[in-house]
């Protein structure tokens, strides 16, 4: 398959989220305590929520950065390309980078809402239903043909969870995302099938899908105090089989036979090893008599399991031992993981060194994904008006210069607009 001929859809990218966005969501009683932007002595843009602060590092904004400029240090608004936080020009960057659709997890919230949720509270429920309206109705309201919707959950009121599954799902949106390690955020365990059990059963007559993005539960790596954030970042990928464990060999997968599960950003290198494992534990260590149905544990995991990727050329060699059908691909963008404007090059690198054919090209970069999260890339369109070419096409126009924080700050300026409002 050409590069051109490639659809493109991407099921891990992020919205740094507007300082707006809770402004025509929140019901005026609550309107005071809604999450907002406010600008620090030292000049930086910073969310709070209920007294508690969270910044943006450079991590999640670098597009179009100098590698050099990459860091952890708070990012203003000011210094970031549009696309990370305006719908519109996110779509145009959409198109020079040949992508077609997006889910996009949030940023300030945390990955799986724990900013949010560590106010247990009534107004948290409001906030979480705000982020949610915003998110669906206004970012990918916006263009629906373009973005699959992703819902945040009150993981500390089961009732609450449920509702909200229900809410967002008559929505249109058939994600929502979840902590991969609950137990680290003070809940109970995915073992704990009293208090997840509503919850599991909710996403599985509603068809939600959970997703599980790495990073929420970092908590799971204890390096030691002098250790780089190189270790953080590379073990990062590690805790997606964590969080599979307990999903597996815990009531999730074996007990909810409609339940589906998508590994955000952990990648695939992951699986083989991890299900080989699984397999021979299971049929060596019969004393321990787990019932997985009369199938493998690797079986029940492909049945219920989607894994995404940005780059992973060993793993997509086996593909087929994987499972062909569990991998999709992602972007990351606007992460310092992400490939932009050339994202298009890299995947068809990666698959055609791996020798897939395009029936496998296709599986991996769109059909996976939108047959699991139940969403249609061509909406009416043929597929040469949604694939690479097409959309490279009309968007020649889309400045991809590499510039400094600095310069973008004085284009930020020159445009007439504010710091932390844009």
């Amino acid at each position: 398959m050409k590069i051109d001929d490639m659809v493109l859809v991407s099921i891990d990218d992020h919205v740094v989220e507007p300082p707006d966005m809770f402004a025509r969501h929140v019901p005026a009683k609550y309107v005071d305590e809604a999450p907002k932007v406010i600008v620090t002595e030292q000049g930086v843009d910073q969310w709070v929520y209920q007294g508690n602060p969270t910044g943006v590092s450079g991590l999640n904004a670098v597009v179009s950065w100098p590698a050099e400029e990459w860091g952890r240090d708070p990012a203003r608004f000011a210094e970031m390309r549009p696309g990370v936080y305006d719908i519109h020009e996110r779509v145009r960057d959409m198109d020079r980078n040949g992508i077609i659709g997006s889910m996009c997890f949030p940023t300030f919230t945390g990955f799986s809402a724990r900013h949010l949720n560590q106010h247990q509270a009534e107004v948290t429920i409001v906030m979480v239903r705000a982020y949610n309206d915003w998110h669906i109705d206004e970012w990918c309201g916006a263009y629906p043909d373009r973005f699959l919707p992703l819902a945040l959950m009150p993981t500390w009121n089961v009732e609450a969870m449920c509702a909200e599954i229900k809410r967002v799902a008559a929505k249109g949106c058939r994600a929502v995302t979840m902590p991969e390690i609950p137990h680290l955020e003070g809940l109970p365990s995915y073992h704990d099938i009293d208090y997840w059990g509503p919850v599991f059963q909710t996403l599985s007559d509603e068809n939600v899908v959970m997703c599980l993005h790495i990073g929420s539960g970092f908590g799971a790596i204890s390096m030691a105090k002098d250790a780089p954030i190189d270790n953080l970042i590379v073990l990062a990928t590690q805790i997606s089989a964590i969080a599979a464990q307990d999903l597996l060999w815990g009531p999730a997968m074996r007990a909810y036979p409609d339940l589906r599960f998508a590994f955000s950003e952990g990648g695939i290198g992951w699986i083989p090893f991890y299900l080989d494992r699984c397999d021979r534990h299971y049929t060596n260590q019969r004393w321990l008599r787990r019932d997985f149905g009369g199938k493998l544990p690797s079986e029940v995991f492909k049945e219920h399991s989607l894994a995404c990727y940005v780059t992973d050329p060993t793993a997509l060699k086996l593909r087929h031992e994987i499972g062909i059908d569990n991998i999709a691909w992602e972007c990351d963008y606007p992460h310092s993981d992400c490939f932009f404007p050339d994202a298009a090059e890299k995947v068809h690198g990666e698959l055609a060194a791996a020798g897939a054919d395009d029936t496998d090209v296709d599986k991996i970069t769109w059909q996976n994904s939108c047959r699991f999260f139940n969403w249609d890339p061509f909406a009416g369109k043929k597929r040469d008006e949604v694939n690479v070419g097409a959309l490279r096409a009309r968007s020649t126009d889309v400045d991809v210069s590499i510039r400094s924080r600095a310069d973008w700050a004085k284009l930020y300026e020159r445009k007439g607009l504010v710091s932390g409002t844009p």
